[in-house]
Formats: C-alpha cells, structure tokens, sequence
C-alpha cells in the first residue's frame, strides 16, 4: 500500500509533515536528515528538488535551494541519494519541485523512477490542474503516485471540489496566498478560512503548510485539519545546528 494512503488510515489527527531542500546544507545530507526525521517520529517527509526560481518558496527556502544547487543537487543526484533508503526509512516521503526540472528529466522517466525507489507522491506547484487532467494523471496513477494538489483561501469551492474529486493522498491547504516563511500566529481570517474548508466535508484529509513555526500555529492548523506542513522553520533550524539538534528543537518548538 501506498505510504500515504497507509498513514491516513491510522492517523487521523496531529499529522507533522517536515519540508526540506535536497543537498542542503551539504550535498550528502539528503539521506542523513530524511532518517533523523524518521528515527524521531515525524510522520511524513517532503523533499524540495531544488530549483533556480522556486515561484511559491519565500527566502528562507530560496536560499537553501541556491545553496543545494550550488552543492550539486540535482533530480539524478537526489534519486541517486534515495535508491535504497526504504531499506530504513518506512514513512511516506513526497517530493516537491517545479515543472521544468522533472520535464527535463521526462514525465513518466520521473514516476517511474519515483515508483522505483519508493516515493509515494509529488507536489509540483507550477502544474495546472486542467494539464494535469489532460496530460499526467493517467501516468501519476498508473505508477500510484498521489499527485498533491495546493488549494489557498482564494480557491472557489468550484476547484476545490475538484480537486478532491480527481486526486487522492491529501490536499495541501496553503495557509495564505503569499510564499512560504515562519509565522508567529495565525490571525482570525485564516482561522474561518481552515473552518470554512472543514465544514466542505471534502474525502480527502486535508494538510495545512506555510506559516507553521510554534505551537500556537500548529494547533491552529490542525484544530480544523489533519496536520501541519513545517518547512522554513526546520530549515532555518538546519542553516545553525546539527541534523539531530535542529530535529530536536523543531519538536520542542512545536510543544511549547
């Protein structure tokens, strides 16, 4: 079974999904981190393909994708990185990138591979959905690869509706229409927003990204959802400490 699929089955609530760039801070982190996470009970991984103009990432992000590319990181080096990490790594692992890069690679040469190695889904911001009806959800389902679909509060319930319809694994609820950074808190209108999404009664379990840095965000985000997507925070954590003390003070921060 798809680790996706399996994870939402047995847990319904309080779901912690851990962004981080590939290559960064050192090119032969990937693996290294993506098993630190795993060993300390993080539920699910979310691994960015570095790239040279990431529309959806804020600075934080932006930085580490320059730094990763500078290091060498690219598509053939992260599937390098990952080709027998399911030897000890079991919980799901997505990976995020923009079009351009996994075009280059090749649509189907990249779900192939991802099937190959065990990822279980993408993300890939910059992918209309009317294209991904037409020319890549036959190729996504064929490899079983949840296709992760971004909604933001200024989505029609049209969309919504949808995309819950013609996708499965979850819907990633970004937190606002702006890039991705730490927030300290999540003011009254995001907060109806997560309710009003909520109250859609949508099939597919729902993850809220950008902004998560503390507890106060955290709650809020899953008062209404399943979970939290945590990306610039860890990565500013991983700019100034080791692997394991940067996974460590990720979690403290989300406790307290």
């Amino acid at each position: 079974m798809n680790h996706i699929t399996n994870l939402f089955n047995t847990k319904k609530n309080g779901i912690l999904s851990v962004f981080f760039t590939a290559g960064y801070p050192n090119l032969e982190d990937t693996t290294k981190i993506l098993k630190e996470l795993a060993n300390k009970g993080i539920d699910m991984v979310e691994i960015g393909i570095p790239f040279s103009d990431p529309m959806a990432d804020g600075p934080v992000i932006q930085e580490a994708s320059t730094a990763a590319l500078r290091n060498g990181m690219s598509l053939r080096v992260l599937f390098k990185q990952l080709e027998n990490i399911r030897q000890d790594v079991q919980i799901p692992i997505i990976l995020m990138g923009y079009l351009n890069p996994i075009m280059q690679y090749g649509f189907e040469a990249f779900c192939q591979k991802c099937a190959q190695i065990g990822v279980d889904g993408m993300i890939i911001p910059d992918l209309p959905f009317a294209d991904y009806m037409a020319d890549y959800k036959a190729i996504a389902d064929r490899y079983d690869l949840k296709m992760i679909m971004l909604i933001t509060p200024e989505t029609s319930e049209e969309r919504i509706r949808l995309i819950d319809e013609h996708t499965s694994g979850f819907i990633y609820m970004v937190s606002s229409a702006s890039t991705t950074g730490a927030q300290k808190s999540f003011d009254e209108q995001k907060q109806a927003y997560f309710h009003r999404i909520d109250k859609m009664n949508l099939r597919n379990p729902r993850l809220v990204g950008f902004g998560i840095s503390n507890k106060a965000t955290f709650d809020a985000a899953t008062a209404h959802s399943s979970g939290a997507i945590i990306g610039s925070k860890f990565m500013q954590l991983l700019k100034s400490e080791p692997i394991a003390a940067a996974v460590d003070k990720l979690q403290t921060a989300l406790r307290q």
